[in-house]
C-alpha cells in the first residue's frame, strides 16, 4: 500500500515517475502488486533484484518464478499430495492440532512459498 500512496503523491505533485529508470521499475512493481501477481513480501525481493540487475520487474518475476499461486485447485493438490505422503503426521496432527504448522511449512516449501488463497 505504501508504494501506491507514494505513486499517488507523485502524481498529485505533477511528478512523472516513469521518467527515471528507478521510477519505471518502481511503477512496474506497484503494477505487479496491484494485479496480484506478487505479494508485498515478494515485492522486497523483486525490488532488490531489480535494483541490482536493472531490467523489467515483470520479466524478472517471470524468469525467477516469483509469481504467487492464487489457483485454489493448485494449492489443494499440493496439500492433498503432502497429506497422502505423510499419514503418520496426519495421525499426530489429529492428536495434537498444533502440528498443523508442519503441514503449512511443507506446503510453503513445496510451492516455493508462493501460495495465497484469495477470499
Amino acid at each position: 500500500m505504501g508504494d501506491q500512496r507514494a505513486v499517488g503523491r507523485l502524481n498529485k505533485e505533477g511528478r512523472d515517475i516513469s521518467r527515471r529508470r528507478r521510477g519505471r521499475a518502481a511503477r512496474g512493481i506497484v503494477d505487479l502488486i496491484g494485479e496480484g501477481t506478487i505479494s508485498g513480501k515478494l515485492q522486497k525481493t523483486c525490488s532488490r533484484s531489480s535494483g541490482k540487475e536493472g531490467g523489467d520487474p515483470r520479466a524478472l518475476v517471470e524468469a525467477r518464478g516469483m509469481k504467487q499461486v492464487t489457483d485454489l485447485g493448485a494449492i489443494e493438490k499440493v496439500v492433498d499430495d503432502i497429506v497422502a505422503a505423510n499419514p503418520d503426521k496426519v495421525a499426530q496432527a489429529r492428536a495434537k492440532p498444533a502440528l498443523i504448522g508442519w503441514f503449512v511449512g511443507q506446503v510453503m516449501k513445496s510451492s516455493g512459498a508462493r501460495p495465497i488463497r484469495k477470499p
